[in-house]
């Protein structure tokens, strides 16, 4: 799977800073976190590259997000100001996501509900005490890319993802004429329809397999019933997703964590994260995964935190050569 897990911190987006009041036709919303609160943090996991057209983080703090709502496309504006949040919102969808800002943003998370039992883990809590997990509410939007990383490198899965997006998306609705949007270059990601007429010369231009492909479209085809896991607990998000040939663990674990804002849906299957939490909690970095989720057994409920804890506290393994090679299939 692809190595998703190495720890880093979003790069900011290189375009002017032109920080003010809304556009005349944005809809706007405050929120206030009920605690310490890291934007960079919290939003980080929806970034698919530093790239993503579908999102950007400026060098002023400032989060954008472009997203296709069940109320239709939207672009989500987000700037930490004195101990609060300010939201700008556009688009058909800019209601629907002003409406669930403080749920985008962990107000229905608990980190009072992990109670770390390793000294790494007490620290790292202490250190960033902003974390909170954030729930979208919208399952195809995580699962597509989480799709793409199936089992190739990084780079690769942020390509195709990149390019399909800016190919068959549509660009994100939002003040344009100002040269600080425009320069994001943001885009929403194509609808179920759209992703199941791309061409298969498409998929193979921006490097995706027939596996994976093929995976996608059966998922864009029943698209809504996907949808409905945003809603359900954990086991049974799990079990909907994998009802499609070609999602397994990995992927439905990586979408929920977004999705759902699910606290334990802990990734397997993952090329490195066994080795990360065995290092991390045991100083063995050839852990696999039936010994990281031994290790993670005393934070049953909280594995994913747990995880991204360990994430977060930098007491990673060196690097050693590179177990996977980049294929490009696209020059075949």
């Amino acid at each position: 799977m692809a190595g998703r897990f190495a720890p880093r911190s979003a790069p900011r987006a290189a375009v002017p800073h032109q920080a003010a009041a809304p556009a005349p036709d944005a809809m706007t919303r405050e929120w206030t976190p009920p605690g310490p609160f890291d934007l960079r943090l919290v939003v980080g996991p929806l970034r698919r590259g530093p790239a993503d057209p579908t999102y950007r983080m400026t060098a002023d703090g400032t989060a954008w997000r472009a997203s296709r709502t069940p109320a239709g496309p939207g672009t989500l504006r987000l700037t930490p100001r004195g101990g609060r949040i300010e939201a700008a919102a556009w688009g058909p969808g800019a209601p629907w996501l002003l409406d669930r800002l403080p749920t985008l943003l962990g107000a229905t998370d608990d980190p009072d509900a992990f109670r770390p039992r390793h000294r790494l883990l007490a620290l790292t809590r202490h250190r960033r005490p902003g974390l909170r997990l954030l729930r979208t509410g919208l399952v195809m939007e995580s699962l597509i890319p989480s799709i793409l990383e199936q089992k190739v490198t990084t780079d690769e899965a942020y390509r195709a993802w990149r390019l399909l997006v800016r190919g068959h998306g549509t660009p994100a609705p939002g003040p344009t004429g100002h040269a600080a949007f425009d320069a994001l270059g943001l885009h929403v990601m194509p609808d179920a329809r759209t992703w199941s007429l791309i061409p298969s010369w498409e998929w193979h231009r921006a490097g995706v397999d027939a596996k994976r492909a093929g995976t996608i479209l059966r998922a864009v085809r029943v698209a809504r019933r996907l949808e409905e896991a945003a809603a359900m607990e954990l086991p049974e998000a799990m079990a909907r997703l994998q009802l499609i040939p070609g999602i397994g663990p990995w992927t439905s674990a990586e979408t929920l964590q977004r999705s759902n804002g699910a606290p334990d849906a802990v990734t397997v299957g993952d090329l490195h994260l066994p080795g990360i939490v065995g290092h991390a909690l045991a100083g063995n970095r050839d852990a696999d995964d039936e010994e990281m989720l031994a290790l993670l057994a005393p934070y049953e409920g909280q594995r994913h935190r747990a995880t991204r804890l360990i994430l977060l506290s930098g007491h990673t393994p060196a690097r050693r050569a590179p177990r996977m090679t980049r294929g490009d299939i696209a020059r075949l």
